[in-house]
């Protein structure tokens, strides 16, 4: 009976980053944060460190600065998914290199359902607008996070390995 409760909380654990990442998404995912109450606080801010700008040049900022939000964004929530991902698949694999592709596949993968369905909600938000290209935007943020973790891990094990044969 403890070993059920003690497997129970190690799930619950291993998946807490990426439960998390999806409640972020969704509560990001309100009219609180559409582009018109980003703007009223986001501009003021870039006004004190870089200096007054047109209405038109500040609109092609914010649109950057909120894109650039949702590639980072979701990167994140990638990483999220790539931990809960690689914790679940250890107990039943061995083989790091396999744990670290799969993990980075369904990774993306939950990435990708979690951009459409933010996208699909917000397309029935009268404040928010609902865009194809920011699912791209999305899982391109993942996919890159992916690749930059994976040849870190690469790195970090093949460094190791190194340092093992030296001693």
């Amino acid at each position: 009976m403890g070993s059920y409760a003690s497997d129970r909380r190690k799930l619950i654990l291993n998946w807490l980053p990426a439960a998390c990442a999806v409640a972020m998404i969704a509560g990001e995912s309100t009219s609180t944060m559409s582009a018109a109450n980003t703007s009223r606080w986001l501009y003021p801010f870039w006004v004190h460190f870089f200096g007054p700008l047109s209405a038109e040049r500040w609109h092609n900022i914010h649109h950057l600065i909120r894109k650039t939000g949702h590639f980072i964004g979701y990167g994140c929530v990638s990483l999220c998914f790539f931990y809960s991902w690689s914790r679940t698949l250890a107990s039943a694999w061995r083989n790091p290199l396999a744990i670290r592709l799969r993990s980075g596949v369904l990774a993306t993968l939950c990435t990708l359902i979690v951009a459409s369905a933010d996208e699909f909600h917000q397309s029935f938000l009268p404040s928010r607008t609902s865009s194809p290209y920011d699912v791209g935007i999305d899982v391109s943020g993942a996919i890159l996070m992916q690749v930059l973790l994976l040849i870190g891990l690469t790195l970090f094990a093949r460094n190791r390995q190194m340092k093992a044969v030296a001693v």
